[in-house]
């Protein structure tokens, strides 16, 4: 609990609601200081973590437990009970407006970083923009995107993957102050002020601020830089972006001394990149992706156990290195490109450098591994059809197999862009 400094009664409140991850209370010290400052009484907590893990997150219990909060800050004395708000920065964008929407406790609404988008979508476009600012040019962002996002999403991988916040930004009637900073990396700024403009039609105090310099309220000039101190973990480094703190001071002196300003938005930045609906189509679907890499690991493995057990092919003099070549590059190409897709989904894009050839190094590997196995899988193929006299029925038999389990191979890569430059 962060009180004014001077000794005032009756004075607002408001509750600090965390973004992702575990969400410490003192990540959040320097903003609590500052609602302080101006003669806000400010809550913030630890994040409940039972149940919030990498791969589950329940927006519902996040706001049950904001809302406890501001039923601990409208019960402290001092506090005006009907001026007690919520102000939620990233995944508290997700959050509050829920929380807001569930009760009449809430007074006001802050946001920072608040998607309009699910957020499985704002992931793609987070990893997409840290992909490209590092200089990647290669397919890798559109295979993110696309079918990487469809199979996470359909195996239950990431959490609250399609999580919509229109119904409960629609349900929300206290003014609403929406801030995005105009170098916002994490979520599209642009696109989401329309969404959440649109969803609030029928609020009548939305007043939605870009801010100059910013990401994250932090001050910066292309958005995964911060300008100014650093300190301490876990605060976040750089200064308030300007204008972060006046635009929120002035905003709530309106609405706490009961006079909400009328609706009104900024003129929105040009994002650099729109967002991209990772869509579901029966192809990435979960039962689709597990039948087709177990028919590729399947047959891939059982060629070469069987070119090991099998004399005839063990002592073949043609098609007898290469098929197995094709079987053991295929594997790994297919393993390992899963796990690498998966692990930058899991390090929220930290697993991509060291660059070469204006992509990711693992990527790179990946992608000559799919080449080197495509020419692989064509020269087994010409070989058992033109030798084919030549060959066991057992011979011709496993080759047939493997060849189908190549061509499926090759589909499942050519649709997550490993052959794509």
């Amino acid at each position: 609990m962060f009180a004014p400094a001077a000794a005032l009664s009756d004075t607002p409140g408001i509750v600090l609601v965390a973004g992702s991850g575990p969400g410490p209370r003192q990540e959040y010290r320097r903003e609590a200081e500052a609602f302080a400052a101006m003669g806000i009484t400010t809550l913030v907590y630890d994040k409940h973590t039972d149940g919030y893990s990498r791969t589950h997150v329940d927006f519902g219990l996040l706001a049950d437990d904001a809302l406890a909060a501001v039923r601990v800050l409208r019960a402290t004395p001092g506090v005006r009970p009907d001026r007690v708000g919520l102000w939620g920065f990233s995944e508290g964008g997700w959050v509050t407006p829920l929380a807001a929407a569930r009760s009449a406790d809430v007074a006001f609404l802050i946001t920072l970083g608040a998607s309009g988008f699910t957020p499985l979508r704002t992931q793609t476009w987070n990893l997409t923009n840290r992909i490209r600012q590092q200089g990647d040019s290669s397919s890798l962002a559109a295979t993110l995107s696309g079918p990487a996002a469809r199979l996470i999403d359909a195996a239950g991988l990431f959490p609250a993957a399609d999580y919509d916040p229109r119904p409960a930004w629609a349900n929300v009637r206290v003014p609403v102050l929406a801030l995005w900073g105009r170098h916002d990396v994490q979520v599209p700024p642009a696109e989401s002020a329309a969404v959440v403009r649109a969803a609030l039609a029928a609020d009548p105090s939305v007043t939605l601020r870009f801010l100059d310099g910013s990401h994250n309220g932090r001050a910066t000039t292309t958005g995964f830089d911060r300008i100014g101190a650093t300190y301490e973990s876990p605060v976040p480094p750089g200064d308030f972006a300007p204008g972060y703190l006046d635009t929120m001071r002035a905003w709530l002196r309106q609405v706490t001394d009961g006079t909400p300003p009328a609706c009104s938005a900024d003129d929105p930045p040009a994002q650099a990149r729109a967002s991209q609906d990772p869509g579901a189509p029966g192809w990435s679907s979960a039962v689709a992706q597990a039948v087709t890499l177990g028919l590729i690991v399947a047959g891939f493995l059982a060629y070469l156990a069987i070119s090991f057990a099998d004399n005839g092919i063990r002592t073949a003099r043609v098609a007898r290195g290469i098929p197995r070549w094709l079987a053991g590059t295929g594997l790994l190409t297919t393993v390992a490109s899963l796990l690498y897709l998966l692990s930058i989904y899991a390090t929220g894009g930290h697993a991509l450098a060291p660059m070469l050839l204006h992509r990711p190094l693992p990527w790179l590997v990946v992608q000559l591994l799919a080449l080197a196995t495509t020419g692989l899988l064509a020269t087994t193929g010409v070989t058992a059809v033109r030798r084919r006299a030549e060959l066991t029925r057992a011979h011709r038999l496993a080759l047939s197999a493997l060849l189908c389990a190549g061509f499926v191979w090759l589909a499942w890569v050519l649709t997550w862009g490993l052959l794509t430059r």
